[in-house]
């Protein structure tokens, strides 16, 4: 499925001559510039479509980037960058990252510097430094520019550096190499100095393993820091070597073990399993529902089975969590599917963990932040409607629906429309409505072919005020009398032009 159309900005927006700017880090961008450069750090592409597939990252999907670069804007992009992840606002954080090193690959030095001091904010895991670092050397091959420079060294040691020693040696352990780098490479090629007696036990750790760190650090009066740390590995180390269930238990108990600290042969484990569901993070729980339901972890009508619930309707934990409604009901339909995708395993669903998850998808919708714009959300009713949603078992009518309900119950002033071949439909969604009735009232009208025109030339026909148009599909061809670019573009105009005369009045 893919939604096109035209993104929301957020800042000071003014009007010079005929050109509309938009303030970014700072600084005013040509709106169509900065719409274009957070398309691409939201979901990696500068055009107006998201697909459910993610393009491949390459500069030639960056141009807009670059030029921006070029103009001597590239502080403010890193600094839109920085913004994007620490609000959370990108779909797919590895867009950031690319960004983020192609910047840090620029001839302009400020530009370079702003790149690297973000950093420690972007990159919030091992997995997103090694990803970071992967992108840089890419792009090194490409554009015939030096990498391990000092810029680069002083930026990866902050990262070790200026972590919470606890936080570093719970990362360091659950994520030990991705992207073909790894910690060691990382320590090795930084030159690193530790900042902190803590932080030099976690390097060598990293590079010489436990052995030599428990013959330098067992013996030693340990400042309480180090002391906590050097516990924390110990049970690390334990959990990898036991082969006592419930030793590994009291350690995932104790010390807050997380599955990826686990080996392959105790995950099968029910005792270890129900450690680990205490404190697993929400969004990992609901992915793992049909394993631990064909473990016979969850039984029906079991203690277990009845405090995953509870946590699954827990609203603070929901929140917390900022589970979008649409990964709830991937999580829903994948469970009620009863089998995985890939492999053998099956499962009997439990109605208890059904109900639960049905529960929180509606508690999920409430928490939606509105932006207070305008929307206009099409659903395209082609006979493709019936198909199902890439990566997962959700069909494309309950996609939109779901997500027809995100914008209706958070936005006040959503119009949402049916379209096929030459017919708009408007439809009334009202908040008490279920998904399945929602449904329904988007395969009402007749399918036909696609037009993705027909929205938007709706809105201008019938003076409608809209910030954003929003399309759903899974075809982005166009079958009609205009192109959705040009319907958008006309109706942008119209929009300007109207502005400019009421400030004239």
């Amino acid at each position: 499925m893919d939604t096109a159309g035209c993104n929301s900005t957020s800042g000071t927006v003014s009007v010079t001559g005929e050109q509309a700017q938009i303030s970014v880090g700072g600084h005013m961008l040509d709106v169509a510039a900065a719409y274009r450069l957070r398309r691409f750090l939201c979901y990696g592409s500068e055009g107006a479509t998201y697909t459910s597939k993610a393009p491949p990252l390459a500069m030639e999907r960056a141009l807009t980037l670059i030029q921006l670069i070029e103009e001597g804007l590239g502080c403010a992009v890193v600094e839109e960058i920085r913004r994007f992840v620490l609000e959370g606002r990108a779909v797919r954080p590895n867009s950031a990252l690319f960004a983020l090193a192609l910047c840090s690959q620029q001839p302009d030095d400020k530009t370079k510097r702003a790149a690297f001091r973000a950093v420690k904010d972007v990159c919030c895991t091992p997995s997103q430094i090694f990803t970071l670092i992967q992108y840089k050397k890419e792009l090194k091959e490409g554009m015939k520019c030096g990498m391990w420079g000092r810029a680069l060294r002083k930026a990866v040691a902050n990262w070790y550096n200026n972590q919470d020693p606890m936080v570093l040696a719970q990362s360091v352990t659950k994520c030990k190499h991705k992207a073909g780098w790894s910690h060691q490479d990382l320590m090795r090629l930084s030159h690193m100095k530790p900042a902190n007696e803590a932080v030099a036990l976690i390097i060598k750790y990293i590079t010489k393993g436990w052995k030599e760190v428990h013959v330098a650090y067992a013996e030693k009066e340990n400042p309480e820091e180090v002391v906590k740390v050097l516990a924390y590995l110990e049970a690390v180390e334990k959990a990898k070597h036991s082969a006592d269930e419930a030793e590994v238990r009291h350690l995932i108990e104790e010390h807050g073990l997380e599955r990826e600290q686990i080996q392959t042969n105790h995950l099968k484990s029910k005792e270890v399993w129900k450690a680990l569901l205490k404190e697993m993070p929400l969004a990992t729980l609901i992915q793992h529902l049909g394993k631990m339901t064909a473990d016979e972890i969850l039984t029906p009508g079991g203690s277990d089975t009845e405090a995953i619930c509870e946590r699954i309707l827990n609203e603070t934990i929901l929140e917390k969590t900022r589970l979008h409604p649409f990964s709830v009901m991937v999580a829903m339909e994948n469970y009620k599917r009863g089998h995985s995708n890939r492999g053998k395993l099956k499962w009997v669903p439990d109605g208890a963990v059904v109900q639960a998850l049905d529960k929180a998808f509606y508690q999920s919708l409430t928490k939606v932040k509105p932006t207070g714009k305008r929307f206009v959300v099409g659903v395209d009713i082609s006979a493709s409607l019936s198909s199902i949603v890439l990566g997962s078992s959700v069909s494309a009518v309950t996609a939109a629906a779901v997500m027809c309900m995100v914008f209706t119950r958070t936005e006040a002033d959503t119009q949402v429309l049916v379209f096929s071949e030459g017919a708009v439909v408007p439809v009334t969604l009202s908040p008490d409505m279920s998904l399945m009735q929602v449904a329904a009232e988007l395969i009402k009208v007749p399918a036909g072919s696609t037009d993705c025109a027909l929205p938007i030339l709706w809105a201008s026909e019938n003076e409608k005020p809209v910030d954003i148009f929003i399309i759903f599909t899974n075809n982005e061809t166009w079958f009609g009398k205009a192109n959705p670019a040009e319907a958008l573009r006309s109706y942008r105009q119209v929009g300007a032009a109207e502005s400019m005369a009421g400030k004239v009045l």
